[in-house]
């Protein structure tokens, strides 16, 4: 090992420890011991520290013990003379650096909670971790790289992050270089920050690079299942990440002794460290896949060579448009300021529409646009729109046209500086200067879906054209066709019961993170990330038969009423890695389905209201059980099988068999705000066929009750019929 990365990194160590214990003297004269303290929206404490240590910190005096054990750490700062041939007492440095910086963050947020400002986003909740989850499982999201420093320019700021986002890969940006952060030469170019598009700023300052530690961690707890205790969780957790989290750091720009040290912790996660200027190596191999420190790499080609070593395994599909395209542009909104022109929303009709064709009426590849192209229109104009998809294929059935046609969305967006929303007939397309600068036209819509068809469903997809129509009348023309089909569709979605099928599928995505998780997806429960139903497992596995959705017998049935089957156990034992023995799809109460952590909603048991409760992703207020989502999710995720709680796809709450064996949708007594209002038409149908039209006003939300006390008062006055039901426990 080179003796000046030791003897940096060790030094930027014992600094970043002084800082803190100075920080923390500060807080404990003014606070006092006792004061409270955390990061916002999260059941995991210091999460850092909480993964490692198995520390619950809650109050400002507990942190003493925390320094005393990194100053404990550190190795003495050697002479440069010194030779050290082993990694050992670098990497204890930087683990005392993670802790240190972790004490300094929440320091930070104890000092003043509002001190986080734009562009930086500070810690990261536990809702947006488990939001970004079904990225992480389905492959959308296939590593993570943390940025430190600066690039040389603003335009090759931009090229960088743009390789990194073309390739699917989160960016997470900490500190700077001189006095100057990549995430403010992206701002200088209008390139968007956010979750949603892949670049998340976490501060400026290279203290904050441990919110992006803390999110790994947290990401081995919650889809991994690990739970804190001691030293043998803690190396369970490093090398959960190792394996499993595909990260790496890109240091942009000079390496400072606390940049030095605070890469040493990430070494220690397998997180390997590619530099663009001239620092010492390290390339032996050991607690990383491959090198542990590899430089100079000329920023051009520091894309590549961070996926080699990180040994990332990407397949770039680029369609041939003239702008990016991956799915880190999904989530890029485009701004009226930003707009050169829209379709459908509020301002003009639109739908898409894609159907099943004959081999012999499809030429493989043909776009036709039939009227004014974007370039006809004044910037912030707006056209009406049919996008009309046909496609062929030897296996292709009809069943498996609304599952293409999803994909419409989804293809559409990952091109950069478009905006797409909705499905179907409610859809809202904008288009940004910049991509109109670029030469973007509409044409290149059907070019994305042509090629993102034919390369994503090669089983099923053996041709696919795109008619593109911009004219109000052939738009108002083709219409009908396109609503007679998506009721069509409904129908035949809405006929299949689990009682009519004798095949259900699995599906394992998220076992990349949650090992012993497996979701039985039947007709009348989907998947608990709200991502697919039955249907999408049929095509799924007539699309790849080795892939994660198969299908499962069903097999003699044990028990109608819970709903569990002979051939289901067996799959969910093998599936599991025979950590479960049996699964209930209609229970909450007795072997329920396990849950990952991408779950749209918890629904738990409230015993004193005889009923129960649901909480959707990204609410983050107080409930009626004593818990936010954070900490329910806490005991949800992770495969558990926790009897009175189950993570569900929001459809499921309106279906037929919705916790069916006890008692079903009568018993929710309470649900947030926002989920009783975006479901409303789906809960008032369901309580219509259940002769209680007048249900919905009987389920409380936060602004009638966030808890117990208050909610039962309002239940006995709306008589609401879960308290005549018979007892849940």
């Amino acid at each position: 090992m080179s003796k000046i990365i030791a003897t940096r990194a060790i030094r930027g160590a014992h600094s970043i420890v002084n800082k803190a214990e100075e920080f923390y003297k500060r807080m404990l004269s003014e606070k006092g011991p006792d004061a409270k303290i955390g990061f916002p929206d999260t059941a995991y404490y210091l999460p850092f520290i909480y993964a490692m240590l198995g520390l619950k910190i809650t109050k400002l005096g507990e942190l003493e013990q925390v320094l005393k054990f990194s100053r404990s750490l550190l190795a003495p700062i050697p002479s440069e003379r010194v030779w050290l041939p082993y990694l050992g007492n670098t990497l204890d440095c930087g683990m005392a650096t993670l802790f240190a910086e972790e004490i300094i963050e929440v320091l930070k947020y104890l000092e003043n909670p509002n001190f986080v400002k734009e562009p930086w986003l500070g810690f990261t909740s536990d809702a947006i971790l488990r939001e970004q989850g079904i990225k992480l499982v389905d492959g959308r999201m296939p590593g993570f790289a943390a940025i430190v420093g600066a690039a040389p320019s603003v335009e090759e700021a931009v090229k960088l992050v743009r390789a990194l986002q073309e390739r699917q890969i989160l960016v997470f940006i900490a500190g700077n270089t001189n006095g100057v952060s990549i995430a403010e030469q992206l701002s200088q170019a209008d390139i968007q920050m956010g979750w949603d598009t892949f670049i998340v700023p976490y501060g400026k300052d290279i203290y904050s690079a441990i919110y992006a530690l803390n999110f790994a961690v947290r990401g081995a707890m919650t889809f991994g299942g690990l739970t804190p205790k001691g030293r043998k969780e803690a190396t369970d957790i490093l090398l959960y990440n190792k394996k499993r989290v595909h990260a790496f750091v890109i240091a942009l720009g000079e390496v400072d002794d606390e940049k030095f040290a605070t890469a040493a912790g990430a070494i220690n996660f397998g997180f390997p460290v590619i530099a663009d200027t001239d620092i010492d190596q390290i390339l032996v191999t050991g607690v990383c896949t491959y090198e542990h420190v590899v430089s100079p790499v000329p920023l051009d080609k520091i894309v590549e060579k961070s996926i080699e070593v990180r040994g990332l395994k990407i397949k770039i599909e680029k369609p041939p448009i003239p702008v990016s395209y991956g799915s880190a542009f999904e989530g890029e909104r485009v701004r009226k300021e930003q707009l050169a022109v829209e379709f459908g929303g509020k301002v003009s009709k639109a739908f898409e529409y894609l159907k099943m064709r004959n081999m012999d009426e499809i030429e493989n590849g043909k776009v036709e646009v039939i009227g004014p192209d974007i370039d006809t229109v004044s910037d912030g104009g707006a056209l009406p729109l049919a996008i009309m998809v046909e496609v062929a294929g030897r296996k292709m059935q009809k069943d498996f046209e609304t599952i293409l046609e999803r994909r419409i969305h989804t293809f559409l967006s990952e091109a950069s500086g478009v905006m797409h929303i909705g499905q179907r007939n409610m859809i809202w397309i904008r288009i940004s200067k910049e991509a109109k600068n670029a030469g973007f036209r509409l044409k290149h819509f059907g070019v994305i879906l042509n090629t993102k068809l034919l390369s994503e469903f090669p089983a099923i997809v053996d041709k696919s054209q795109v008619k593109i129509f911009t004219k109000l009348e052939d738009v108002e023309k083709h219409l009908p066709e396109a609503i007679a089909a998506y009721n069509e569709r409904d129908e035949r979605l809405s006929g299949l019961t689990d009682e009519n099928v004798d095949v259900f599928y699995s599906c394992i995505l998220c076992q990349s993170y949650a090992p012993n998780h497996v979701c039985i997806i039947t007709p009348e429960r989907l998947g608990l990330c709200g991502a697919y139903n039955w249907l999408d497992g049929k095509a799924a596995y007539e699309i790849n038969p080795n892939g994660p959705n198969q299908p499962v017998i069903k097999g003699t049935c044990i028990d109608p009423v819970k709903g569990q089957w002979e051939g289901v156990n067996k799959v969910v034992q093998e599936k599991s890695n025979r950590a479960l023995e049996k699964f209930n799809a209609y229970s909450i109460m007795e072997f329920p389905m396990t849950s990952c952590g991408c779950f749209e909603c918890i629904v738990c048991v409230l015993p004193e209201a005889n009923g129960v409760m649901v909480v959707n992703r990204g609410f983050s207020g107080m409930t009626p059980i004593g818990m936010t989502f954070s900490t329910l999710a806490g005991s949800v995720g992770g495969g558990q099988q926790t009897p009175g709680f189950i993570g569900v796809g929001r459809l499921y709450l309106t279906s037929r068999k919705f916790i069916s064996a006890e008692g079903g949708f009568h018993r929710i007594v309470w649900m947030t705000k926002e989920l009783k209002e975006g479901l409303q038409e789906r809960l008032k149908r369901r309580a219509e066929e259940l002769g209680t039209p007048d249900f919905i006003d009987k389920i409380a939300d936060e602004t009638v009750a966030t808890t117990i006390e208050e909610l039962l008062p309002f239940l006995q006055k709306v008589s609401h019929p879960a308290l005549t039901m018979p007892p849940l426990m």
